[in-house]
């Protein structure tokens, strides 16, 4: 069957308007091929992947869902890695030796763990073999040169934007689709005409999606805070040609969430967190080096959630691997990112599976 060129033949193929929010180290092919086969568009995340393991996913994913025709996304990130800051490093690691210490980590190496690398042309290459429905982007977009092959696999290109100019840029250099990230979305994010730090300007989604809309002519998906059907039915009123849905899949059977995060989660939900009342979440820098948004736990209050001692994206996590691995196999996410909406959490959406 041949590719969606446009937004109106994708959705063609979709029983719902909703894309699942693709979400590295906390899912993979399985749960993109759930979603896609109950109606809406399955995404795999592809930032924390290498050649092979891409490779690996995308044969699953063309198995599953390639004799019906069933369309799915593939997530890349396009931020620019940054130079090594050795002082920074240590001063990282030094913030962490006290919570290390009392884990009998104290002078043990730090394991490399894997980072998030942005598109590149190996990744391409893999592409171009399995010429996917669908790419989406974050952080932007990859060079015109990279942005053109995957156009020439017949991919519809999907990019976040956090503002108005953020989407004016992705219209005038070639998105088909933009994502409106409103600032209570879970994950990374996605602004990319700022320091990686800096927020100023970035509005909830009630603010941010009309604002798009009136903006560009492009089709806008809505994203953040949808964890259940009245936000979902305000954004299609508001103009929305689908959502995009992330923290709402985290209990799936299908997804890869740590016991601790479900655990997490769950404690949420039936204390009221999920209405994201003071103090519930964050925006922390904490757990890769680029804001993201989080239930807050030990050392988002004991470091603060944006503290600069962080290194830059995405060196921050590397220090932090072995802390969370052993905090979290004693049961504690002291030390790990929790995603923060929790309204409408269940093993299953509503429409899963009709």
């Amino acid at each position: 069957m041949p590719h969606p060129h446009t937004w109106s033949a994708l959705r063609a193929r979709l029983q719902h308007p909703l894309i699942q929010a693709p979400m590295a180290g906390v899912q993979d092919s399985v749960l993109a091929v759930a979603v896609s086969q109950a109606g809406a568009l399955g995404s795999l995340p592809a930032a924390l992947l290498n050649a092979a393991s891409l490779d690996r996913e995308l044969h699953i994913l063309q198995r599953e869902l390639g004799p019906r025709g069933l369309p799915y996304n593939v997530n890349f990130f396009c931020h620019q890695p940054p130079e090594q800051d050795p002082e920074r490093e240590a001063a990282w690691h030094r913030a962490l030796a006290p919570y290390r210490e009392p884990w009998g980590l104290g002078a043990e190496p730090v394991a490399p763990a894997p980072q998030r690398q942005p598109f590149q042309a190996a990744l391409a290459d893999v592409l171009a073999t399995h010429r996917p429905p669908v790419v989406s982007f974050h952080f932007g977009l990859p060079s015109a040169a990279l942005l053109d092959r995957v156009k020439g696999f017949g991919s519809l290109v999907m990019s976040s934007a956090t503002t108005v100019d953020e989407a004016l840029w992705l219209q005038a250099h070639g998105a088909d689709v933009v994502i409106a990230q409103g600032l209570e979305a879970g994950g990374h994010r996605g602004h990319f005409l700022r320091a990686d730090h800096d927020l100023e300007g970035q509005a909830p989604l009630n603010r941010l999606l009309p604002a798009l809309k009136a903006a560009v002519s492009l089709p806008i998906v809505a994203a953040g805070g949808l964890g259940h059907a009245p936000a979902v039915a305000a954004a299609l009123q508001t103009g929305a040609a689908a959502v995009q849905v992330g923290t709402a899949f985290l209990l799936c059977d299908e997804a890869k969430t740590p016991a601790v995060h479900r655990q997490a989660l769950v404690r949420a939900a039936a204390s009221g967190a999920a209405e994201l009342g003071p103090g519930a979440t964050a925006l922390t820098r904490l757990f890769s080096g680029r804001p993201a948004r989080s239930l807050f736990n030990r050392l988002m209050r004991e470091l603060g959630p944006m503290s600069p001692l962080a290194p830059a994206f995405p060196l921050a996590g590397g220090a932090l691997a072995v802390l969370r691995a052993r905090a979290e196999a004693q049961g504690l996410d002291d030390f790990s990112s929790r995603g923060p909406r929790t309204a409408g959490l269940c093993r299953r959406p509503q429409w899963w599976g009709r």
